[in-house]
C-alpha cells in the first residue's frame, strides 16, 4: 500500500464517528511497522479516547519506529482527554503523516511543532482536500463558534418543492430520502419555520437503525405553533427549541409544560434575527445545522448569510402550475445580485440528482 491508501483508510475510519462526534472533528488513525498495519482507530464519540489513542491501544506490536496516519493534526491540549502528542511521544512512533491542520486556536500547528520537537519526522497534507472536507462543520464551527448551516431541498425539473395544492409527499425516491436521513443523524440540529410546522406536522426525526436524533429548531416569530403538533407532542424522543420573538413568559408555559425549550431572540426585518439564533445555537455547542425550511425561511437565512452550502435534490418530474419554489421572498433585483454558489458536486440518488454547492460569501461594500 501507498501512503495515500493509508491515509484513505484513516478517512473511512473516521467517517464511523459521523454524527456521535459533534462538536468534535471527525478523525481516523492507522499505525503501519514494516509495511504491515499494526493499530487502527477512530474518535467514536465526543468525550471518549481520540483516534490516536485507540489505534494505540489496538496496537498488535509496540510502535517503537512506526508511521502514524492520521486525517488531522493531533492535539496538544486537555480537553474531554489528555493531548494526544503525549501519547505519540511515549509510543516511540517515528513518523506522523498528517491530513488536515487544525484550525482549533488550542493547536493550529502547535501539535505539529511539539512532535517536530522530539525528534518525529512529521508529513502533512496528505489527502488534504479530502480530510478537510471531512471536517467542513467543525472547521466552521470552531473558527466561527456559530453551525455549520446546510440549507437542504427537494425540487422538481421545474424548480417546485410542492404542487398548487401544497402537496410535497414524496417529490425524491427513497434512496434520497434515506440520504437526508442520514445527514439528520450527522448534523446536530434540524431547522425549520412555521409554516413547514403548519403545513406538513414533520417529526423531523432521523429513521435510521443505531442513529441519534438532532436537535429540532422551530423559527416561529408570533409563537403560533400548534400545541398538539408532533414537534411539540414527542419531545420525549428529541428535543425541541422553539425561536420566538414572544417575551411574554405566560405564553412560553404551555410549550415549556409540553417539554420544549423556549428560546427568546430579538427581532430583524419583522422576523426572528437568524444571525441571533446561530449565536446563541453556537454557544449551545452546535456545531451543524441542516435547515429544511420552506421558500420564505431559505430567502431569510440567505439574505442573513447563515447558509454555507446548498443541498438540491431535483427529481425527474414536473408539477406545472404555480406551486412553491425552493427561495421565496423578493428575490434579487438583478441577475448579478444573484447569490453565488461553488461549482456543484453532483451525485445519483436512485432516480433523482443531488446538487451540493458551496455559498460563496458576499464581499463586504
Amino acid at each position: 500500500m501507498e501512503e495515500i491508501d493509508y491515509m484513505h483508510l484513516a478517512i473511512e475510519l473516521a467517517k464511523q464517528g459521523r454524527g456521535w462526534v459533534n462538536p468534535n472533528p471527525m478523525v481516523g488513525a492507522v499505525i503501519v511497522k514494516h509495511g504491515k498495519i499494526i493499530g487502527q482507530g477512530f474518535h467514536k464519540k465526543c468525550g471518549d479516547l481520540h483516534a490516536e489513542r485507540n489505534a494505540l491501544a489496538n496496537c498488535q506490536t509496540p510502535a517503537i519506529g512506526a508511521t502514524l496516519y492520521v486525517t488531522l493534526e493531533p492535539c496538544c491540549h486537555h480537553g474531554r482527554t489528555p493531548p494526544c502528542t503525549d501519547v505519540i511521544i511515549e509510543s516511540g512512533i517515528s513518523r506522523v503523516v498528517v491530513g488536515s491542520f487544525d484550525p482549533n486556536p488550542m493547536v493550529a500547528g502547535k501539535g505539529i511543532l511539539i512532535l517536530h520537537s522530539h525528534g518525529i519526522e512529521v508529513i502533512e497534507n496528505v489527502a488534504k482536500e479530502e480530510c478537510d472536507k471531512l471536517n467542513e462543520s467543525f472547521f466552521h464551527y470552531i473558527q466561527t463558534k456559530t453551525p455549520y448551516v446546510v440549507m437542504k431541498y427537494a425540487m422538481t425539473m421545474d424548480g417546485k418543492i410542492a404542487t398548487h395544492t401544497g402537496s410535497s409527499q414524496w417529490i425524491t425516491g427513497p434512496e434520497a430520502r434515506q440520504r437526508v436521513h442520514e445527514d439528520r443523524h450527522r448534523y446536530s440540529a434540524i431547522m425549520v419555520g412555521l409554516g413547514t410546522v403548519l403545513t406538513d406536522d414533520p417529526m423531523l426525526t432521523c429513521r435510521l437503525e443505531n442513529s441519534k436524533n438532532p436537535l429540532r429548531v422551530i423559527c416561529d416569530t408570533n409563537l403560533r405553533t400548534p400545541l398538539d403538533a408532533k414537534i411539540v407532542t414527542t419531545t420525549n424522543i428529541a428535543p425541541t427549541i422553539i425561536a420566538t420573538s414572544i417575551a411574554d413568559s405566560s405564553r412560553h408555559l404551555p410549550y415549556l409544560e409540553a417539554g420544549c425549550e423556549i428560546m427568546v431572540i430579538s427581532k430583524k426585518d419583522h422576523h426572528i434575527d437568524l444571525n441571533s439564533l446561530m449565536q446563541r445555537l453556537g454557544e449551545r455547542q452546535i456545531d451543524s445545522l441542516l435547515l429544511e425550511g420552506g421558500g420564505k425561511l431559505n430567502w431569510s437565512a440567505l439574505q442573513s448569510g447563515i447558509v454555507n452550502k446548498v443541498q438540491a435534490y431535483v427529481a425527474p418530474k414536473l408539477f406545472g402550475g404555480n406551486g412553491n419554489t425552493p427561495v421565496g421572498g423578493l428575490g434579487v433585483d438583478y441577475p448579478e445580485g444573484a447569490f453565488q454558489l461553488g461549482k456543484p458536486v453532483i451525485t445519483q440518488i436512485g432516480n433523482d440528482i443531488l446538487l451540493e454547492s458551496e455559498v460563496i460569501p458576499c464581499l463586504p461594500d
